[in-house]
């Protein structure tokens, strides 16, 4: 993993030359990763060390904390997320609003001239920054004529807007890869949406705690993800999806978001029943206290209240064969 820095004044005086991109990188998704891929290639062509600026908390939750958007990633996922390109350095400025007074030229002279020695810098087409957002393409541009960078344009990455059925022509309407599509799909429980965006399934961490201990009762025991939990969570609703433990052990696993109507009184969560678990061995499979994975894979529908146990009881099991059956299909051994 590269240097993690919190803050310009972190970073080594003779670390450059640099080639540098910016941006809050909020689920590191395939448009994110056209960009990281740019920069890698930058760096290498120039002999400079690949740099990602971004950061913490999102500025939204700054300037506008009842409005702004709920996160696709936690911090630590997201620093993890953009390690994985093999960057060389990730510096995480902490974001308040003294900060965001700085003008577009002080931004650019603070961070990527003194403080990185950015002989280039990656942007998309829409990039902002500085004092309200002043500070434009052209603007990035013209400063790197000053200060001796070049500046890398990206072009935006598409995936097609709707699913495309099959024997269909494949002409649906291309939509730009970005943060907040992610979080439309999610929102609809669209999770298979969210994951081509993503390039992977959408995933929450969380601890898992003890909850009412109601789906042990019922036979199908659940691992309850605490409240703090880093991700966004989808719609309510009944998922196929994986746990993957502190091991690393991937379980295939039916995921229920919500309050789980058929009880009256029952707090929002996110809990996890692992498929085939080892109730042979019991003892073996503690998750309580574990930090693990909850990854998303299909929704299988909404939440609906039933009449009684019994019902909810049978409607789960289908739940089980259904989740089983779309992770086998997908190619993973369950």
């Amino acid at each position: 993993m590269g240097l993690i820095w919190h803050g310009v004044d972190e970073v080594p005086d003779d670390f450059g030359p640099t080639a540098v991109t910016i941006g809050n990188f909020d689920g590191v998704h395939r448009g994110h990763q056209q960009v990281l891929a740019r920069l890698k290639a930058a760096a290498a062509a120039s002999g400079s060390r690949a740099v990602a600026v971004t950061f913490d908390p999102h500025p939204a939750r700054v300037h506008r904390p009842d409005t702004a958007p709920h996160l696709i990633m936690g911090i630590e996922d997201r620093l993890a997320a953009l390690a994985a390109y093999g960057l060389d350095a990730i510096l995480v400025i902490h974001y308040t609003l003294e900060f965001a007074q700085q003008t577009p030229e002080e931004f650019v002279r603070g961070v990527f001239v003194d403080g990185l020695k950015a002989s280039h810098v990656v942007v998309g087409h829409d990039v902002r920054f500085g004092r309200g957002n002043a500070g434009d393409l052209a603007t990035m541009q013209e400063l790197g004529e000053r200060f001796g960078f070049e500046v890398v344009v990206v072009e935006d990455f598409t995936e097609p807007a709707a699913p495309v059925e099959r024997g269909q022509a494949d002409d649906a309407e291309e939509r730009r890869c970005s943060s907040t599509w992610v979080r439309e799909a999610l929102d609809a429980g669209d999770v298979r949406t969210a994951a081509e965006i993503l390039g992977r399934p959408h995933a929450m961490h969380g601890e898992v705690v003890h909850g009412a201990a109601r789906g042990r009762a019922l036979g199908f025991p659940t691992a309850n993800l605490d409240h703090d939990s880093a991700g966004h969570i989808p719609a309510d609703g009944i998922y196929a999806g994986w746990l993957v433990d502190e091991k690393g052990t991937r379980w295939p696993a039916a995921i229920s978001v919500g309050s789980n109507p058929t009880f009256a009184g029952v707090a929002r969560q996110v809990e996890a029943h692992v498929i085939d678990r080892p109730d042979e061995a019991p003892e073996d499979f503690d998750l309580y206290g574990q930090r693990v994975v909850v990854e998303f894979v299909e929704r299988l529908r909404g939440m609906v209240a039933y009449r009684g146990p019994d019902a909810l009881i049978d409607q789960m099991k289908l739940d089980v064969e259904q989740a089983h059956a779309i992770l086998s299909a997908a190619g993973r051994s369950v």
